[in-house]
């Protein structure tokens, strides 16, 4: 299977955004490409290294979850084949793994971050404060317990920095009370359904955030969903509560940044073969723990050649 990372270079269309992972290009009749690059970033900072193969797990990863979801809500992914665009074979077969068309929405300027289970800057204010976000939790809990129901906790998007975590009666004096109400409905149901159908599998969706936008005045999901990069995926035979658990996500780079001295600060500095190699494969084997099938399977059974 080929990981390598395409050249875009030779798109046929406007770049609209370059992300820390995702380039935007403009399509016609109110279409954009999606691409997911091999960038990873970490602490808001993108890295040096690529991980080859990441952009596909990322990509294909929502477009299972895309399908799974859509009967809760619509999402932004267009029925429009690569084919359709004209553009020649070689750059076909190398976006079609990595890439979505999808439709353009107006962003909602909120990321709507759903917590299960007590990790990161929420283990970090639990034991500070005994809340999270405002949500007055019960005493005693240790690193990754379960709580007693998932909350909902949102942070204002900044494309110029860091994400600011904020109240819900915040995001209500941002947006409304009545998107918020919407937006937090929404994500606790997709949240729930996908929790259950990854505990099934053998995986802990501990926490994860969503991007949301309107189309034709309706609100869809949009971006990436419940992807290695925006998502906690535990393994729940190993779970533990009180104990770090092992993952399935970018924890395994974060961890080997903390072991250095670092400073959080660009540039960040290399990583060794070893985490790169590790990382793309514990994605991969999240894609396969959650969708039932192997990466290669899920591409030639959805039709999607690969660069040769």
């Amino acid at each position: 299977m080929n990981l390598q990372t395409p050249v875009a270079t030779d798109i046929p269309a406007d770049l609209v955004y370059s992300g820390k992972v995702r380039d935007t290009y403009r399509l016609a009749d109110g279409h954009l490409l999606m691409i997911a690059s091999d960038r990873i970033s970490a602490f808001d900072v993108v890295l040096p290294n690529t991980v080859p193969g990441k952009g596909i797990v990322l990509t294909q990863l929502s477009r299972y979850w895309f399908g799974q979801l859509d009967a809760l809500v619509p999402n932004h992914l267009a029925r429009i084949s690569f084919e359709s665009l004209g553009w020649p074979d070689h750059l076909t077969a190398a976006m079609a793994p990595r890439a979505m068309i999808v439709r353009e929405a107006t962003r909602i300027p909120i990321e709507c971050v759903v917590r299960g289970y007590l990790a990161g800057s929420g283990w970090n204010e639990y034991r500070t404060s005994g809340q999270i976000a405002g949500h007055a939790l019960p005493g005693g809990l240790g690193m990754s317990s379960q709580l007693p129901e998932p909350i909902f906790t949102p942070a204002r998007k900044n494309d110029s920095g860091h994400d600011e975590n904020i109240s819900v009666a915040q995001m209500a004096d941002d947006i409304g009370a009545e998107l918020t109400d919407a937006l937090i409905t929404h994500s606790l149901a997709i949240y729930n359904k996908a929790a259950g159908q990854a505990r099934e599998r053998g995986i802990i969706i501990a926490d994860t955030k969503f991007e949301f936008g309107f189309i034709d005045d309706e609100i869809h999901l949009i971006d990436e969903v419940l992807t290695p990069d925006s998502s906690r995926f535990w393994d729940a035979v190993r779970w533990k509560p009180g104990h770090e658990s092992e993952s399935f996500d970018k924890q395994f780079v974060r961890n080997w940044l903390l072991s250095t001295d670092w400073n959080r600060e660009p540039p960040g500095p290399e990583l060794p073969s070893d985490v790169i190699a590790g990382t793309i494969d514990r994605y991969i084997d999240a894609f396969q723990r959650l969708t039932g099938v192997s990466l290669e399977t899920w591409l030639a059974t959805h039709g999607i050649r690969e660069r040769q």
